[in-house]
This record gives C-alpha cells, structure tokens and sequence, in this order.
C-alpha cells in the first residue's frame, strides 16, 4: 500500500513538472501582446515628455541595477547557467516598475510630465497583470539562477540600506528607451515585422537611425 502512495505522488509530481516545462519553454503568450502594444504606444511619446519638459541634462538617481539594457540581457543570456526568457521577462518587470515609481517620485503634482508617466505605469501594470495571469502559479515559485536572486534581492533592498557606491544619475529619457529596447527583446513576438524578422535584442538594431520608437504591426 505505501509502494502504491509513494507511486502515485511520483507520478503526480512528474505530471506536474510535465504540465510546467512547456510554459518554461513557450513563446510569449498571445494575450500579452495586446497591453505590450498599449504601453509601446505611451513609450512612443517619451522624448517629449521625458526629454524636452526636463531641464537639460537633468538626472534622476536609480539603483545601479535599475540601468538595465540590451547588453545586459546577452550577458545573463551567456554567462548565468538555467536563465531562460520567462525568468528575463519577470526581472524586466521588476526592474522597470521601481523605475518608474523613481520617475514619478521626482514630479510634481503640476509637472507636465506628470500625468504622462502615470499612464505609463498603470498600462505598465496592467502588462504586468496580464503577464502573471498568463503562466501557472508553480512558474513564479521556482527557485532563480543565483545572480539573477541576487540582483532581485538588491532591487527589493530597503532605500537606506542600498550602499551609497550602488546608485547612479541617469537621464528619464534613458531609463525609458532601455525600458522599450528590452522590451523589444524579450517580447520580440508581439512586435515583429510581418515581412522580415528583426533582431530587437542587436544593440546595432537600434543604432540603425531607428532610434525613435518603433510602432507594433497591427
């Protein structure tokens, strides 16, 4: 009888690792690309209202690990053993939303930047939303790549226990073009081209005098 338990809760659990890898293993879920697309379309404004409605060379201090851009992703993509789009993909998330909570900290009430950006991050958190209810509880439950916990840990560090050498001055408009950038990259479905495949995680993509926003296929 104990042989038959123990069986039946190997099988169960093989059953359910069966029923996770594919989601590990599957392309961005179609229901994502339609508030990917909505909060591309806020992007495609940030130069107005992260660059012109700003004093010139103004800076906002964020997290080191908050700057987080195309060469960041190749190098976890190369050098961080078992991480694979979907663990990318939550840190993207993660990153991003303290950055634009740093963005909106720094307006004021009557900036006129102000209601821009938080557009931006309620169409932010409904990709967000949407993201989480788009994979099986058990995916957010796994245990991360040692280096991708570690960057997670000091991103949900407490402000006044960050070391002061961990912050850096980076321009608004730059923390949104990584953020759209990176975007393009881990969510590539949702934005490629119909006629020709477009390597969105090349640095050389962008610098292709194609630095504007890209508009998704509609």
């Amino acid at each position: 009888m104990a042989q038959l338990s123990t069986s039946v809760c190997l099988l169960t659990g093989l059953l359910g690792l069966l029923l996770i890898v594919p989601v590990l293993m599957a392309q961005t879920p179609a229901s994502m690309c339609t508030p990917l697309k909505t909060l591309n379309d806020s992007l495609s404004h940030r130069r107005r209202y992260m660059k012109h409605n700003f004093p010139i060379n103004y800076t906002i201090r964020v997290h080191q690990k908050e700057i987080f851009k195309l060469s960041n992703i190749r190098r976890m993509r190369l050098n961080v053993e078992g991480t694979d789009d979907l663990i990318l993909q939550r840190l993207w998330f993660q990153v991003n939303q303290g950055v634009l909570k740093k963005i909106i900290r720094v307006l004021p009430e009557r900036h006129p930047s102000r209601s821009y950006t938080a557009e931006l991050e309620r169409r932010f958190k409904d990709a967000e939303g949407v993201f989480v209810q788009s994979h099986p509880s058990e995916v957010f439950q796994q245990e991360l790549p040692e280096t991708i916990q570690d960057i997670w840990d000091q991103l949900t560090e407490e402000t006044d226990m960050v070391l002061e050498s961990s912050w850096r001055f980076v321009f608004p408009k730059s923390l949104l073009d990584n953020l759209c950038h990176t975007m393009y990259c881990l969510f590539s479905e949702c934005f490629s081209s119909k006629d020709a495949q477009q390597d969105y995680c090349g640095i050389s993509h962008w610098r292709k005098g194609r630095k504007k926003d890209l508009q998704p296929e509609s």
